[in-house]
């Protein structure tokens, strides 16, 4: 996976807005709303997997997503989700909350095409063609250095990063619905999509049985000192997602 929270463990945050957040973690390494209400591994839940969108960065528990759906629905919201993760590390920690939910009712994963730069990625463990797991390959300070000046990627290795993805995208489907999940991608976007960002989520989703919701977020919608998502994104996010869920 590359990393992981630390477990029962509590962490607090203060942000230039001089607001502290506090984010909890339970013994298993799940987001909660605090020490002493962990998550009940026996009930029905709504399993959150992601990256830093999904955990809810910047906001308090009960403005993240999961913790927002829990509400709408009546359902038991487990938040997986991992700061920085890619998609393939997204289906790889979904594989191993799998194993110790379970009763999964819905499997809910977020992707944002803004971000498929980071399934380029090969300086962590990663999938490569084939969903064959792949250890982190080391690269020199000079050409780590050069790729985040200039993040110039090779045709071919977008070529092999879409690929790659589309089939990470369809694993996550497949394996929620081998545990009897029902799957939903989340596909957040910033304002009205750009053309490349459309192409890309087309190649990436259409013409597959991927079930996936389009939310597009007024841009004002961020926290004022970082551009996460703010509660009023988050509400909009969770509440796309909540509709489609409903019984």
């Amino acid at each position: 996976l590359g990393w992981i929270f630390q477990p029962a463990r509590t962490a607090y945050a203060a942000n230039r807005g001089g607001e502290t957040i506090e984010y909890v973690f339970d013994a298993n390494g799940y987001r909660v709303r605090n020490a002493d209400r962990p998550i009940d591994l026996t009930k029905p839940s709504n399993l959150f997997v992601g990256e830093s969108v999904m955990f809810g960065d910047g906001l308090p528990y009960d403005a993240s997503i999961p913790a927002q759906v829990e509400t709408s629905l009546g359902i038991q919201s487990v938040n997986a989700a991992v700061y920085g993760y890619s998609a393939d590390q997204t289906y790889l920690k979904l594989e191993r909350e799998l194993q110790r939910i379970p009763h999964p009712v819905a499997v809910v994963a977020l992707f944002m095409t803004a971000l498929f730069g980071r399934n380029l990625d090969d300086d962590r463990p990663h999938l490569g063609p084939g969903l064959v797991w792949q250890p982190a390959q080391q690269h020199g300070r000079l050409v780590g250095l050069a790729a985040l000046l200039v993040p110039f990627r090779r045709e071919e290795t977008v070529e092999r990063g879409i690929g790659v993805t589309r089939d990470v995208l369809g694993a996550i489907v497949n394996l929620s619905r081998a545990h009897g999940a029902t799957p939903l991608l989340v596909v957040p976007t910033i304002g009205p999509e750009a053309d490349t960002e459309r192409a890309l989520r087309r190649r990436l989703f259409d013409g597959g049985d991927i079930p996936y919701v389009l939310v597009e977020l007024d841009p004002a919608w961020h926290i004022p000192w970082d551009h996460h998502p703010d509660a009023r994104a988050a509400h909009v996010i969770a509440d796309a997602i909540a509709r489609r869920l409903e019984p």
